[in-house]
Parts: C-alpha cells; structure tokens; sequence
C-alpha cells in the first residue's frame, strides 16, 4: 500500500498508453447516473484546453475531486456511468486529472465509445467499496478485487484491448498504418 499522496496504479501510462493491463488504485465511489454534465461542466467546454478540463473533472458532483485525485486513482459508479450528452471531453477531463479506470455497473454507450476511443480504460462490474479503499482491476481478466473479494467485470473484447494498450483509436489507428 502506498503512502497517502502517493499512488499504488501499475498501469503505466506513457503518452496515454496503457503498458500493462493490471492496474492497482485508491477509489473515489459514486451512484447511480452520473451524467457528462457533471464529469465536465458544460461551461467549460467553450475551451480546447485539456488541462482544464482535467482542473473541473467531477465538479458538478464532487468539488473536492479535481484538487485531491492523484495519478492512478479509479472511479467506482453504479448504472449509467456517463450519460447525458455526448461529450468526448468527459473521459478527457478523467484521464486527464489522473484517472486510471471507471469501473461501473453499466456504462452510457457513447460515454464507453468515448472513453476507449481517448484511451481511458474501464469495466463493466457491480463492487462495492467505501472511498479511498485500495482497488485492482485485471483489465486482461475483466476481474476487480477489493481486499480479499474479488467481483466478476465483463472483460473487454480483444480489439478494444488493443486500442486500450496504444492509447486510445487515433493512436492505434497511426500505429496500424505505420505512423506511430
């Protein structure tokens, strides 16, 4: 267990790939049908600046979470992660501030499509757990364990895996045609 302030995620993300697909993190816990409105403000969105999306990340829900998440940290929701509008700057604003996984009981399709597509893992599983506990999440597996109990994820199809392991869809779409 790493030392308060400090992060235990072994998902090492270099230039927004992910290089292993086991990643160990501190929680932050949320509900049920946690919208884009919220992840991301939409007065925010009149910027291209990602830096500042990553500054309001979860503002509308959680006014701390922008100035105590750290690198590695995961979010743990229950139904709808990342409903509501269609915005890409939602996962942005995640992975920006540090985010390594949103694991949820079900995902908002065009929030889940945004998410792999900018590179922010996650996985479909019902955990429970109080914020700040220790959490590992076996992207390969599609399995998260907290403390001794392990819960049964869905696990993502391999093609979406890859995208995952380069970065997200424009990376691995340079890598595939040589440009990466």
């Amino acid at each position: 267990m790493a030392a308060r302030g400090e992060s235990d995620a072994k998902s090492i993300m270099g230039e927004g790939s992910i290089q292993v697909f086991m990643i160990m993190g501190r929680a932050w816990v949320y509900g049920d049908d946690v919208d884009t409105d919220v992840i991301i403000p939409g007065k925010y969105l009149r910027t291209k600046d990602a830096r500042l999306w990553a500054e309001h990340a979860m503002e509308g829900l959680d006014s701390n979470f922008a100035s105590q998440v750290q690198k590695g940290d995961v979010i743990v929701a229950g139904r709808n992660f990342g409903s509501g509008s269609s915005r890409e700057q939602a996962p942005r604003a995640l992975k920006g501030a540090g985010v390594a996984v949103v694991i949820a009981r079900s995902f908002a399709r065009i929030f889940y499509r945004n998410a792999i597509n900018v590179g922010l893992p996650l996985i479909e599983a019902d955990v429970s757990c109080e914020k700040g506990d220790s959490v590992t999440v076996d992207l390969a597996a599609g399995t998260v364990q907290v403390g001794n109990k392990i819960y049964p994820g869905s696990r993502l199809p391999d093609f979406l895996m890859e995208i995952l392991k380069d970065g997200g869809l424009v990376a691995h779409r340079r890598r595939q045609k040589g440009l990466a």
